[in-house]
């Protein structure tokens, strides 16, 4: 685990000697912000779900996202308790508030990419590969703003992507059985 520390905080300092700048760092802030919550994706979730074109996505989305939620941050976050970067690797100066919950596995790589995979795999490719692009930028920028380790946002965007493809499978499950509920509903 020693090893592991040390690739990550060398890959941190790095990032704020070499890759922070002062126009970049706005951007960045800006990009980390968007996946506050998660509510960028909970918004997008809604959309999909307000129209009966989208609706399918839309509900395999909200499934990925709580998957997600759940996993990291629920029940690993608290499990492994790992404090912050900031907290623990000498020079490396956060960009952002004080986050209130622990580092690994990172929340924002794990609901943005949770979210996009299933947006990926379900919309058009104009509207799916957007999704992952956003959901590589806001895990990025969790390492340019200093407030996670590269390792967790490694484990978030493999748990997310993860929860996306579960919530497909789940939906897959689901799907037959709430037709013929619907089905018999109406006569």
């Amino acid at each position: 685990m020693d090893f592991l520390w040390k690739i990550d905080s060398n890959i941190l300092l790095f990032l704020q000697d070499t890759v922070r700048t002062p126009l970049l760092t706005p951007v960045m802030k800006l990009i980390t912000a968007l996946g506050n919550a998660g509510v960028l994706w909970v918004l997008i979730t809604v959309f999909l779900l307000a129209f009966k074109k989208t609706r399918r996505v839309g509900m395999m989305s909200a499934l990925a996202l709580l998957i997600s939620l759940l996993v990291n941050n629920i029940l690993l976050k608290n499990l492994v308790a790992r404090i912050r970067p900031y907290e623990a690797v000498d020079g490396l100066t956060r960009l952002v508030e004080k986050q209130v919950d622990y580092s690994f596995p990172s929340g924002h790589a794990g609901i943005s990419f949770a979210s996009a995979c299933v947006l990926y795999r379900g919309l058009p490719k104009q509207a799916g590969i957007p999704a992952v692009v956003l959901a590589a930028l806001i895990s990025f920028s969790r390492l340019y703003v200093g407030v996670h380790y590269p390792s967790d946002v490694l484990a978030g965007i493999l748990i997310g992507t993860a929860a996306g493809f579960f919530a497909e499978w789940i939906w897959k499950m689901l799907e037959p059985r709430i037709r013929m509920k619907h089905r018999t509903n109406h006569f």
